[in-house]
């Protein structure tokens, strides 16, 4: 651990400060400064991000950055364990994913019907849940319909349904993985507490607008706190949806599958926690809780393979570790930089689009996963390394 000292607070660094851009170095700082912040700890995955780093993990006193959560509310990762192995699997993997993409909607399209809640087992309280919506943001009560439609649908950009396969220990035994966030609702509900946030008199001279914050014991923050957290967890039902529809889409693959209870994790997000004798609101852009013994997943890009973790409660990270590789180039500069035969040659093995509509999401454009891991071993220990052989993208 690296720590910058020139800010309010010091900078606790799982990476090291001289290979973090310049850019994302000026975010952490604009961050550490804010009178609120208790303390800031970064992911060795950082990268800059809108508003705060991607990769960072911001413990403030009384007050939220609604743009530092960001507009993917809840967004974060789910793996189950199945009684398979490599052999089980048909030699042909195009079926499988092709099953896959016919129950899970990718990109922008969403279920013609919304899932029966039924299908989703061991998830209950869905009547409280709805209830909920006609308490959210009043910009956002005519989208009822198409957050139904979208519960168990996958979104685009770096969202993934993969199936893998454990390396080392239990080798070739399949895993299914997924992640996705809270779709349009939760970006549609992110936005309109943004711009509320901006117009806040108490945040008119940060040095950076997109950090503006919601204060407790005010209006803003209590109506933020209520769509935030029920945006968390129409995430948290959205992957569940989906771990349900991929179960179905293997077990209509290979009858007489058997499958372990999922691990489910955001990596997006608000918690309140205490620190310090301290009660805070801890946000996680860009990092998974990592408290001692919780089971976490950190992937890295749609080549490379991911690993289950074990947290270990470091303190200092505020119980926090990485959410993946993290990207070394932005989505554009990966665009010019790679062409659709790069990624055919990258994603070799691997049952996966290989077309240039997700060229930015080429391995190369990501950090290297192992590095990321090796850079974290006081925050969590490897529980598995997986591979993936199927990777379904929007």
């Amino acid at each position: 651990m690296h720590t910058v000292e020139g800010a309010r607070v010091p900078i606790r660094m799982w990476a090291d400060p001289h290979s973090v851009e310049d850019l994302a170095l000026r975010q952490l700082h604009n961050v550490a400064n804010l009178p609120w912040v208790h303390g800031l700890a970064v992911m060795p995955d950082v990268h800059y991000g809108k508003g705060a780093t991607v990769g960072s993990v911001i413990a403030m006193r009384d007050a939220v950055s609604p743009s530092a959560v960001g507009v993917d509310i809840g967004c974060g990762m789910s793996a189950v364990r199945t009684s398979l192995y490599a052999k089980d699997l048909p030699d042909d993997l195009g079926g499988l994913r092709g099953r896959i993409e016919q129950r899970v909607p990718v990109g922008f399209r969403m279920h013609k019907n919304p899932v029966n809640p039924a299908r989703v087992h061991g998830v209950g309280g869905w009547d409280r849940f709805w209830a909920g919506f006609d308490h959210l943001h009043a910009g956002v009560r005519g989208l009822r319909g198409r957050a139904r439609a979208q519960l168990g649908s996958l979104g685009g950009g770096n969202h993934f349904i993969e199936v893998c396969l454990e390396q080392g220990g239990d080798a070739g035994r399949v895993w299914l993985m997924l992640h996705s966030g809270s779709r349009n609702i939760g970006k549609e509900l992110a936005e309109r507490h943004i711009e509320v946030a901006r117009r806040l008199p108490h945040n008119a001279d940060l040095p950076d607008r997109d950090l503006a914050v919601f204060v407790s014991g005010t209006p803003e923050m209590a109506a933020y706190r209520r769509d935030l957290f029920w945006a968390q967890e129409y995430a948290a039902r959205n992957r569940a949806t989906m771990v349900a529809l991929i179960k179905q889409a293997l077990a209509d693959t290979v009858p007489g599958v058997r499958f372990d209870d999922a691990i489910s994790c955001h990596h997006n997000y608000v918690s309140e926690e205490t620190y310090d004798g301290v009660d805070l609101l801890v946000t996680r852009k860009g990092a998974i809780r990592a408290g001692a013994g919780e089971l976490g997943i950190i992937p890295g890009s749609m080549g490379t393979g991911s690993y289950i973790v074990r947290g270990l409660g470091n303190e200092r990270s505020f119980q926090s570790a990485a959410h993946g590789a993290g990207r070394r180039m932005s989505r554009n500069q990966a665009r010019r930089t790679f062409t659709a035969e790069d990624l055919v040659a990258q994603t070799s093995g691997v049952e996966c689009r290989k077309d240039k509509g997700v060229v930015d999401e080429i391995p190369s454009a990501y950090k290297d996963i192992g590095s990321v891991i090796a850079a974290q071993q006081d925050l969590v220990e490897v529980v598995a390394h997986l591979k993936q052989v199927v990777c379904v993208k929007g």
